[in-house]
């Protein structure tokens, strides 16, 4: 798995642990990374990832919301809504990574850790986002 791919795993998992336990974030980036230092190459980009997430959560569900038809952010699964999260933010606020690969690596993570109907879902939303949010 690449650096970069391997660091939103991480992130994401941070996110959904810091929402269903109510940790802080950080001690779960750094008890991850204590316990798996060969992921150190990766340690950097999740923080960054996170830390953005986090600070900017309530103007990310905010376009969230803005293509979610008939959804509220809050009764999404907490794994969709957090690579809705991840990967907005990356659209919005990262300027060196292309946004077909922030998608493409949404739709891959709710592959992963997502339900059947998540990859779809993650993908039609983020399109959205992308096409009306990103290319203004």
């Amino acid at each position: 798995m690449r650096i970069r791919s391997k660091a939103r795993e991480i992130a994401l998992c941070a996110l959904y642990n810091t929402e269903v336990s109510k940790q802080d974030y950080r001690d779960i980036l750094r008890n991850y990374f204590e316990n798996y230092s060969r992921k150190n190459e990766a340690k950097d980009f999740s923080f960054m990832l996170v830390e953005g997430v986090i600070k900017n959560c309530a103007y990310l569900n905010s376009i969230i919301k803005k293509y979610v038809k008939n959804w509220e952010i809050e009764r999404m699964a907490i794994i969709d809504r957090n690579i809705l999260r991840l990967a907005s933010f990356e659209l919005m606020f990262v300027d060196d990574i292309p946004p077909k690969v922030s998608i493409n690596e949404a739709v891959e993570l709710a592959k992963r850790f997502g339900d059947i109907d998540s990859p779809r879902f993650v993908n039609g939303i983020l399109d959205k986002i992308y096409k009306s949010e990103y290319t203004k």
